[in-house]
């Protein structure tokens, strides 16, 4: 989070836009550095999270989940992202294998979770955001102050912990250092991916996947560059997002190639200047 998000507005990135939404919301890097620090405060003053927790994230590809990503980063946390698509069982497979102990949700998918608690005795505090309830995460974080003294993490301190897909049974935890988020930043964006501050990522991995967290939030914020978040990336979302904010860098898995090029006509993806995928092979 220092890195990233607090150096990002000291060396004078503040003002560039960091996240974009297909509805026109424009948060800028300081935006997103004082909601990150609201809802770090959030958590430790009000919720008692201290350094080493486990915080489930559970939200759609928005500003706020981005935002919640860094404050846990920010308070010494561990963040276990979750699919928006997860059920009752598979939550409750994460939860009780990562021993989390809060949970940050989206109030749209507060259903799944809240009927996995009876089945998760170490999940002691849950707080929704999107609600619109003065007890919300929203309503909370508008009256914290927007600083933060940043937990000072060690480079093998765990940062995340990501679940692998269970396709050879129940999903495993793999555990990400803090050095392991900034070097997936160093080398493959700089070697292969050469993007540029002026570029705009955008594309349809969920946060949760490792594919998501780094294409869409991770590697633009590290060489100051914006990304256009859309939460339902169905191909008649994102194609018309490209062309109308005029995207440059795409991240999407082959399956969704697929189903973006049976209804790609009509749609200026002109502007596309590198695409990239993932998880299976991709057909010519």
């Amino acid at each position: 989070a220092t890195a990233l998000l607090d150096r990002a507005v000291e060396r004078g990135w503040g003002d560039r836009t960091a996240i974009m939404t297909p509805d026109g919301l424009r948060w800028t890097y300081a935006d997103l550095l004082a909601r990150a620090n609201r809802i770090a405060r959030v958590l430790v003053e009000d919720l008692g999270l201290v350094p080493g927790n486990r915080v489930l994230l559970r939200a759609p590809n928005n500003p706020l989940h981005a935002a919640c990503w860094f404050a846990v980063m920010k308070a010494g946390g561990i963040a276990v992202g979750t699919m928006p698509l997860l059920r009752a069982k598979e939550l409750t497979d994460v939860i009780t294998k990562a021993q989390v102990s809060h949970a940050l949700c989206d109030a749209r998918l507060a259903e799944e979770l809240d009927a996995a608690r009876p089945d998760c005795p170490t999940l002691a505090t849950v707080l929704l955001f999107g609600s619109g309830q003065p007890e919300g995460l929203d309503a909370r974080a508008a009256v914290k102050p927007p600083t933060f003294a940043n937990v000072d993490t060690a480079a093998e301190d765990t940062a995340l912990i990501a679940f692998t897909s269970g396709t050879t049974g129940k999903p495993k935890g793999t555990m990400h250092f803090h050095r392991d988020v900034l070097a997936a930043c160093a080398c493959f964006p700089r070697s292969t991916l050469k993007a540029s501050p002026d570029d705009l990522f955008t594309g349809s991995p969920p946060l949760a996947f490792t594919f998501g967290l780094g294409g869409l939030l991770l590697f633009p914020l590290s060489i100051g560059a914006a990304t256009l978040l859309v939460e339902r990336p169905a191909p008649e979302f994102l194609l018309p997002a490209i062309a109308k904010f005029r995207a440059t860098v795409l991240f999407t898995a082959p399956t969704s190639y697929r189903a973006l090029a049976a209804e790609v006509k009509g749609h200026d993806l002109s502007s596309l200047r590198t695409v990239w995928h993932l998880a299976e092979p991709c057909p010519p």
